[in-house]
């Protein structure tokens, strides 16, 4: 297996203290928002054999199992990260397989380069994720009900938000849902600013329930997204906990550290609190206008010890061990590609020893043994 060193990407929106407290070295003052594990192009993870895009590359087979190359190509399918979000990341969706394909085509086609910014899709995969949290960790995943989002949005008493009130209690859900968030979109710039500062000042004066969405008009004040998120489930993981964000779920993470998978894709379309280009025809076209609770994930334990976060997705598969001291070692050889990830204690595997925030690439098929007392995740796929 290869210790894997990996680089951590400073987004604006990241905490500059939790990752560097998670590795046990000194923040640099600049915010800290991911360590991304695996053979993403962007940043892949570096061995003593090469980067992992370029060890993959060398031997498919070899590395990912025949099975996994058959289903997935030659590529790792998954991407891991630590995520820590300092301030609110932007509200986005992700397309499903089809919307993805179908959207890269077209931009290919009209000669719209990789890195422009008015650019929606990076590559042709889908890009479906799981967090899982290891701090309190905040987030908002999902459309409410239509009718207890009317509630919210009239008890802030402000008139400019009464069209919007009445048509979520007229209309059957999907309906009122695609009609609020267009108004949303495409309202009047200046009118929509004057419309968030005054819902703003009456989500703080309320609290409660409506005190996420004044953190979120702090950071970005005068956003349409504040409205936008007002149609969400806010949600509060505790340690342990995840979320499933499948393709169409509108989400955005408000705060905390958690350990994030998806499918190793780069496509994001955003509706809110960002700067950057929000392309509203192709979202409404992505987006799912269902509404229904978060749905908080919790782990199903196996006889083993392993903690399975059960998902419909394929490219990747997350559990976790939680070592006690004193505490039996653990086979985890498979014939797919795995990381194992440390996030607490002191973890030996093979003859590497993890501390929290280092990880390991194992090759399909490479003994794997894992033992000490601390927490390890496991990513790998499903073939």
């Amino acid at each position: 297996m290869d210790r894997l060193d990996n680089t951590v990407r400073p987004y604006a929106w990241g905490s500059p203290t939790a990752i560097p407290h998670l590795l046990g070295v000194q923040p640099t003052g600049e915010p800290q928002a991911e360590m991304w594990m695996g053979a993403h192009p962007g940043a892949p993870s570096r061995t003593e054999r090469g980067t992992l895009v370029e060890v993959v590359d060398t031997d498919p087979e070899r590395e990912l199992g025949a099975g996994a190359v058959a289903k997935f190509g030659p590529r790792l399918p998954f991407l891991l990260k630590i995520l820590a979000a300092g301030a609110p990341l932007s509200l986005q969706v992700h397309p499903d397989l089809e919307q993805a394909q179908e959207g890269f085509a077209d931009e290919e086609l009209r000669g719209v380069p990789l890195d422009a910014p008015h650019r929606n899709y990076k590559d042709a995969n889908h890009k479906p994720e799981l967090i899982c949290a290891l701090t309190e960790f905040d987030g908002l995943c999902g459309f409410r009900d239509p009718l207890r989002t009317a509630d919210l949005l009239d008890g802030l008493g402000v008139d400019s938000l009464k069209p919007y009130v009445d048509l979520l209690r007229a209309h059957p859900e999907e309906a009122a849902l695609r009609e609020v968030l267009t108004a949303v979109l495409t309202a009047d710039p200046e009118e929509m600013a004057h419309t968030v500062a005054e819902a703003t000042a009456a989500c703080t004066r309320l609290g409660g329930d409506h005190a996420p969405y004044a953190g979120l008009a702090h950071h970005y004040p005068g956003d349409r997204g504040v409205i936008a998120a007002m149609l969400l489930n806010h949600v509060r993981l505790q340690p342990g906990e995840a979320l499933f964000l499948g393709a169409g779920i509108p989400h955005a993470y408000l705060s905390g550290m958690g350990v994030e998978i998806m499918a190793n894709s780069d496509n994001v379309l955003r509706c809110g609190l960002t700067p950057k280009h929000v392309d509203v025809p192709e979202l409404l076209r992505v987006v799912r206008f269902e509404a229904g609770d978060a749905g908080v994930l919790r782990p199903e334990a196996s006889p083993d010890g392993e903690e399975v976060y059960e998902t419909p997705i394929d490219e990747f598969r997350l559990s976790r061990y939680v070592l006690p001291e004193g505490g039996t070692a653990h086979d985890l050889t498979l014939d797919t590609p795995q990381i194992l990830l440390c996030t607490a204690g002191s973890v030996r595997a093979g003859e590497l020893e993890l501390a929290p925030g280092q990880s390991v690439f194992v090759p399909a098929d490479e003994k794997a043994e894992v033992s000490g007392a601390g927490t390890v995740f496991r990513a790998t796929v499903i073939v």
